[in-house]
């Protein structure tokens, strides 16, 4: 199946894979890859012999977070709670992650940065390459990552999370494995895709979703958590400059380090 942002295959009626195919745009998230993504899942869900999600992307940039073009357009308009993107539409997908009963498996090869940390951290496992780097840039435009950090924190603690969001700094790959925000770091996910099937095969599929389910539950996002980061986003996207400074990385595609 080939969707406008995403390509979804079966690997084996136990695997589907889901890889982001906008690498031009940097696999940015707008409302087109949040509903792409959720009719992938969909998929997932409704195959009673699948057992394990792969979200990966080619091309050296796993996600670049949000896409300033649309958000930026949002805030224009007035309309800064859509620029999150789509605010309650990203944080739902995130949740979706952490409660779908398949296990998900992000692969990163490359830039993951803002909400594309987002998708890594709400997923139930991350492998990354050496070429993987994790930043949360928001900060440089008078932002947060308001979405993001619920998930983040639930990953990797408080400490990680607070570090990346108030200094922008990225972690290398071993770093972030150091951390615990990615699993396993080699070069190919497949050995470990691999041995995840070969313990999957062996359980109860039902029980993947009852795991999810209890796990969650011990470190709960709730209502009032998304509330919260909806509000602050919008707070801080109305603030004045923020718009032009995320225009301006639209038209530039560059970082500010990057000049």
């Amino acid at each position: 199946m080939s969707h406008g942002t995403v390509r979804v295959r079966y690997q084996d009626p136990t695997v589907l894979r889901i890889t982001l195919s906008r690498p031009e745009r940097g696999n940015t998230i707008g409302s087109a890859l949040i509903a792409d993504l959720h009719e992938a899942l969909d998929a997932a869900e409704e195959s009673r012999s699948c057992r394990l999600i792969v979200l990966d992307a080619p091309g050296g940039v796993f996600c670049n977070g949000m896409d300033m073009a649309e958000a930026a357009g949002g805030i224009g308009r007035g309309a800064a709670r859509a620029a999150d993107p789509d605010g309650a539409a990203f944080f739902g997908l995130l949740r979706r992650l952490t409660e779908v009963p398949r296990l998900i498996l992000a692969c990163v090869d490359g830039r993951v940065s803002g909400g594309g940390v987002g998708l890594a951290a709400a997923c139930d496992l991350v492998h990354t390459t050496e070429r993987g780097v994790f930043s949360l840039p928001e900060a440089l435009w008078g932002l947060l990552p308001c979405s993001v950090l619920p998930f983040l924190v639930r990953r990797t603690g408080h400490r990680t999370a607070a570090t990346m969001t108030l200094t922008t700094l990225p972690l290398t790959a071993r770093e972030a494995a150091d951390r615990g925000l990615a699993d396993e770091i080699s070069p190919d996910p497949e050995p470990l895709t691999r041995r995840l099937l070969s313990r999957l095969a062996k359980i109860d599929a039902r029980m993947i979703g009852e795991a999810k389910g209890y796990l969650s539950a011990l470190h709960p996002v709730t209502a009032e958590t998304e509330r919260r980061a909806l509000d602050e986003f919008a707070r801080l996207a109305s603030a004045r400059g923020v718009h032009e400074g995320m225009a301006r990385f639209a038209a530039e595609g560059r970082y500010p380090w990057e000049r």
